[in-house]
């Protein structure tokens, strides 16, 4: 992570948000201590589509064999 001072953000403000925009992260400093960071925006996480979920689940076709019984003969295969 990159540091900068305060003068030098009033001074290059449109450089240094180019550089965020890039994915960098900045601390300003004021005398020496961190006082701000300056981080690109994540778009918030949308939630799970239940239904599309629930759709996709109700299509696949029913198995008849069990997970657990495939996964033990599939472990037993390889001994």
């Amino acid at each position: 992570m990159n540091t900068c001072t305060v003068a030098e953000a009033k001074a290059h403000l449109s450089e240094l948000l180019a550089r965020v925009e890039g994915g960098e992260e900045l601390v300003i400093t004021r005398r020496g201590h961190p006082v701000a960071q300056l981080t690109p925006i994540r778009p918030a996480k949308q939630p799970p589509d239940w239904q599309a979920i629930r759709a996709f689940r109700e299509s696949m076709p029913a198995q008849e064999t069990s997970a657990t019984d495939l996964v033990r003969d599939m472990r037993d295969a390889r001994y």
